[in-house]
């Protein structure tokens, strides 16, 4: 017990990360259920997200998810471990896995409708846990390969 308390001392002491955000942001001419429809038909994803560019699974909170990332820096990953954890129609998209305290990572689509009609989508993902200063997650890389998701969604949507 001793060394594992000394280990998580010098985790906090020395400075290391125990969370890392991206948080991007656009608004899509389109109401929130379209935005949703293409956000949740992941079978569609090669068609038309050059990050997520495979995303797996039944569509059924609690089920797990195959997910694959093409980063903008070349980096591709195939993230383990991940589960739908919420499919709100028209409002949001979780999904996400790891150990909480350890190492997590939880991706969201919020939608709203916007005044005077169109959707504005939150699209974030929070990186928690004592472990997260270890992993590879350069958070401008990541946001870029959001914003480009972001901008294909809504030619996709728009079209």
């Amino acid at each position: 017990m001793k060394t594992l308390t000394a280990f998580l001392l010098l985790l906090t002491t020395t400075g290391c990360t125990t969370r890392k955000t991206i948080d991007t942001h656009i608004d899509i001419d389109a109401p929130p259920c379209a935005v949703y429809e293409t956000v949740a038909a992941f079978e569609r994803y090669p068609e038309w997200n050059p990050y997520h560019i495979r995303v797996a699974g039944s569509g059924v909170v609690g089920e797990p998810l195959e997910v694959r990332v093409a980063r903008p820096d070349g980096v591709a990953v195939d993230v383990p471990h991940v589960t739908l954890l919420e499919a709100k129609p028209c409002h949001a998209l979780v999904w996400g896995g790891g150990v909480p305290g350890i190492f997590r990572g939880e991706h969201r689509f919020d939608l709203r409708e916007r005044d005077g009609g169109g959707t504005h989508m939150s699209h974030t993902e929070v990186f928690s846990g004592l472990l997260i200063g270890f992993a590879d997650l350069p958070v401008p890389v990541l946001t870029e390969g959001y914003e480009r998701m972001n901008q294909a969604l809504r030619a996709e949507v728009e079209q």
